[in-house]
């Protein structure tokens, strides 16, 4: 094919054919397509858009691309579940061992932090000796002897997109709906998956602002889900305020073990039976019963045994990474907690050293926040609203400043 002439049909705003759009995806995964040219389509794409028939096009090419995982013919259900990201948004780590629960597999793929938005790649990393590299045939067995493995992209998986959202970082085409959805779609539907639940997050820690733009890219990764015989929930969930009482990588897994014992915050135990509910073959109440008794934890030692890391730190794991400087961060005034605000302590933990800001930037596992307010809360002058654990002094004040100015009382 001609690509110019594809690069201007979409410039002027018409649909591209499915063998036009495998053609592209196959040309530039080879290298026989410029950067150059794939940069100009991208950015037509931005302008123009794709409809649901194209964007199911390229999410397919994109998938087509690389491998997939392959199961036996007896296999049970095959679910998982993608989040949008979020501050302290440490769900997966809990509802992928809840689920396999269930008799259920859970291939999840999951992703590293870049920006505010945390990954759980780094979280479970905070594990030692925790082995996210896994192939797909290590992924599969372990399936096979315990219902869940949670790991990350292998080179074999979706090499498109890897190549393509480099491209769009450095083009300015990362905002653009049907280049977000295939970018996600690929990677999940490389799980060869029965259904997958979407945790759409919006508001001032989330990609998406508001809840239509939300709504918008929910329905588009819904529509070529199904379109690939998915069966596919989406939540909707705001992100104006951290999930659970913690952010930061160790300090999120410590909270996630108290959530897989039983106790935890309640908003993030609501969230993480809302969602497995979407795809779970059993009640709300079992689920409940599960991270209740045991079994979910159980699950997670398993999974974290079988991929190198050591499960006897889960008995002690605020002890395992401790971070140089502890301090309390006191409620400058009385009221009602209107507002802690996602994005404020997002950066805040950046600038500890718990995120990125490149992706090839290194993160620390001790920093971050602990012992959060919840919006709603009663709180006194000198009340405690949250800890910062940092590396320095210097470090916790400018931590310490960052969240007093996202929050607030009335």
């Amino acid at each position: 094919m001609h690509i110019p002439s594809i690069i201007e049909r979409k410039r002027d705003g018409h649909a591209l054919t499915a063998e036009e759009i495998g053609e592209v995806i196959r040309a530039y995964t080879l290298g026989t397509m410029p950067d150059y040219q794939m940069a100009a389509l991208a950015m037509a794409i931005y302008f123009r858009g794709m409809d649901a028939g194209e964007t199911a096009s390229l999410t397919r090419a994109m998938l087509e691309s690389g491998g997939i995982m392959h199961y036996p013919a007896n296999a049970p259900m095959v679910v998982d579940k993608h989040s949008t990201g979020g501050v302290g948004d440490k769900v997966s780590l809990i509802l992928a061992p809840l689920l396999a629960c269930d008799d259920l597999w859970v291939p999840m793929i999951a992703g590293r932090g870049l920006g505010i938005t945390g990954g759980t790649l780094d979280k479970l990393e905070a594990i030692p000796g925790f082995r996210v590299g896994l192939s797909c045939s290590e992924a599969v067995n372990q399936l096979k002897a315990i219902g869940v493995v949670m790991m990350g992209q292998t080179g074999a998986i979706c090499p498109a997109d890897k190549k393509l959202y480099a491209l769009r970082d450095v083009t300015a085409t990362v905002p653009s709906l049907p280049l977000i959805t295939a970018s996600i779609m690929s990677k999940k539907l490389a799980e060869s998956l029965d259904a997958l639940v979407l945790d759409v997050k919006y508001g001032s820690g989330a990609f998406m602002k508001t809840l239509a733009e939300a709504e918008a890219l929910g329905e588009a990764m819904r529509e070529v889900g199904e379109a690939m015989g998915v069966t596919m929930r989406v939540c909707y969930n705001p992100m104006e305020e951290p999930v659970g009482r913690a952010v930061g990588n160790a300090l999120e897994v410590v909270e996630s073990i108290e959530v897989l014992r039983g106790g935890g915050p309640r908003d993030l135990r609501e969230l993480v039976i809302t969602l497995a509910s979407q795809v779970s073959l059993v009640d709300t109440a079992q689920l409940e019963r599960w991270l209740d008794d045991g079994s979910a934890l159980a699950k997670f030692r398993e999974m974290v045994v079988c991929q190198g890391g050591d499960a006897s730190s889960l008995d002690h794991f605020s002890a395992v990474h401790c971070a140089p400087v502890v301090r309390e961060i006191l409620s400058p005034g009385s009221g009602v907690v209107s507002r802690v605000d996602a994005e404020a302590v997002g950066r805040a933990c950046i600038a500890l050293g718990a995120g990125r800001s490149r992706s090839d930037d290194t993160v620390d596992p001790a920093v971050g926040f602990d012992e959060i307010v919840k919006v709603g809360t009663t709180v006194r002058a000198g009340n405690l609203i949250a800890r910062v654990h940092a590396a320095g002094e210097d470090d916790a004040s400018e931590a310490e400043k960052r969240f007093l100015g996202g929050f607030a009382c009335e």
